[in-house]
């Protein structure tokens, strides 16, 4: 039962890293002199030196992507804390329902976000 608990735990923390990592990664689509990433656009020289960064454009499809990462990262850590709180106070056999509930939203923000290609 610890080791399951533990492997919970585990998960739970590899999904904040993962959730964080994609959401600050600063180059998600690099090219021909132009590096875009979720929060701003910039231009590149051929040395690689960055010239000018401008915030991404205020498309409503980006911003509800930005939005949505955000909201996955917020269920996701109150997912943990949750599950934290509930790991002491519930009995023996006592279920995770609160804490699931939360996983789901995160994850199901999580996948919104990567079915907007």
């Amino acid at each position: 039962m610890l080791l399951l608990l533990l492997g919970i735990i585990v998960l739970h923390v590899a999904v904040l890293v993962l959730l964080f990592v994609s959401t600050i990664v600063s180059q998600w689509i690099v090219g021909n002199g132009h590096a875009t990433d979720l929060w701003q656009n910039c231009s590149t020289s051929s040395s690689g030196n960055v010239h000018h960064c401008f915030s991404s454009s205020p498309n409503e499809w980006l911003q509800s992507v930005q939005a949505t990462m955000i909201l996955s990262i917020i269920f996701s850590v109150l997912s943990l804390f949750l599950f934290f709180c509930q790991l002491f106070t519930l009995t023996k056999g006592g279920r995770f329902y609160i804490t699931g509930i939360f996983q789901i939203l995160a994850e199901s923000n999580s996948s919104q976000t990567c079915s907007w290609d």
